[in-house]
C-alpha cells in the first residue's frame, strides 16, 4: 500500500503536468477513458470497422470484465485502451494522462510503468527464474529490481517459495500466478488481463481470479478483463457486452447464469463475419 501511495502521488503530479503541455485538464478519478474511439481497418467498401465509437469511463479500484459474441471488437477494444494500438478516431486516456498521439517511446514507458499485463499464454521467460520474470518490467523500465517487492507480491499470489524456481517447473496455474505478481509489481494504474484463464482448469482458473479480486479490494488495483466465460466475468463489479464494435449493455453485479443468458441473446443477434 505504501509503494501504490507513493506512486499514485508522484503520477498525480506529472498528470498534471502533462495535461497542463497539452492544454488540457486531467481525468480525475477514472483509470481508464476512452471517447469517441473508433478503430477500422482497411479502406473503402472492404474496410473493417472494429470499433465504431466507444464512449467509455472506468472507475480507478473497479474490475471490468468486457464480453461479446466472436468479431464483437473485444481483442481490439483491449489492444487501444491499453495503448498496444492507435485507434483511428477518439482518445484514450490512462490514469488521466491522454495517450492517443503519444509517441511510441513515451507509450511504451508508459505501460512498462503504469499498465501490468496478463495473457492467456503466461509469456514468461523459460530461462529466468520465477523471482527473474516477477522482476522483470522493472529491469525494463530502467528501474533497480527490488527483490523485497518481488518477495512480497510473491507472497501474495501464494508462491513465496518458488522464487528460485523456473516457469518449467511450476503448473500452469502457478504459471498464471507468477504472471499476475509480475504484472502487480510495479503498483500499475491498470492491470489488463485477456483471456487469463482461458488456458486453465477451472478450480485453478477461480484461484486466479480470486487473486485479481483479491487486489482490487485489498490494495485498489484496476482491473479490465477480456474474457469469453461468463463464471470468470462474475468476479467483475460490472460486465460491459460488445457486439459490432459497440457497446451495446452491461450488467452490474450480475451471477454467471445471468451473465451466460445475456450472451446468448448477443451471440443470437451478432452478425456473420464481424471484426474480431
Amino acid at each position: 500500500m505504501g509503494l501504490r501511495r507513493k506512486r499514485h502521488e508522484e503520477r498525480a503530479g506529472e498528470r498534471a503536468g502533462d495535461s497542463a503541455a497539452r492544454g488540457a485538464s486531467p481525468t480525475g478519478g477514472h483509470a481508464v477513458e476512452l471517447r469517441a474511439v473508433q478503430r477500422r481497418y482497411g479502406r473503402g467498401s472492404t474496410a473493417v470497422h472494429a470499433l465504431r465509437g466507444i464512449e467509455l469511463a472506468l472507475p480507478s479500484g473497479t474490475f471490468t470484465a468486457v464480453m461479446g459474441p466472436s468479431g464483437s471488437g473485444k481483442s481490439t477494444f483491449l489492444q487501444c485502451a491499453a495503448g498496444l494500438d492507435r485507434p483511428t478516431a477518439g482518445t484514450v486516456a490512462l490514469g488521466g494522462t491522454v495517450i492517443t498521439g503519444m509517441s511510441e517511446n513515451k507509450l511504451t514507458e508508459l505501460r512498462r510503468t503504469r499498465l501490468g499485463f496478463v495473457f492467456q499464454a503466461f509469456n514468461l521467460l523459460p530461462s529466468l527464474t520465477v523471482e527473474q520474470n516477477v522482476l522483470l518490467p522493472m529491469r525494463l523500465a530502467g528501474l533497480r529490481p527490488d527483490r523485497r517487492r518481488a518477495a512480497e507480491v510473491l507472497d501474495r499470489v501464494g508462491l513465496g517459495d518458488k522464487a528460485r524456481r523456473r516457469p518449467g517447473e511450476l503448473s500452469g496455474g502457478q504459471q498464471q500466478r507468477v504472471a499476475l505478481a509480475r504484472a502487480l509489481v510495479t503498483a500499475p494504474d491498470v492491470i489488463f488481463a485477456d483471456e487469463p484463464t482461458g488456458a486453465l482448469d477451472t478450480t485453478t482458473a477461480a484461484e486466479v481470479l480470486g487473486l485479481l479480486r483479491t487486489a482490487v479490494d485489498r490494495s485498489g488495483a484496476t482491473v479490465v478483463m477480456v474474457t469469453h466465460d461468463p463464471a470468470a466475468a462474475a468476479y467483475a463489479d460490472r460486465v460491459l457486452f460488445l457486439a459490432d464494435g459497440l457497446l451495446v449493455d452491461h450488467l452490474d453485479g450480475a451471477p454467471a447464469d445471468r451473465i451466460a443468458a445475456r450472451m446468448r441473446t448477443l451471440t443470437a443477434r451478432a452478425p456473420m463475419g464481424a471484426a474480431a
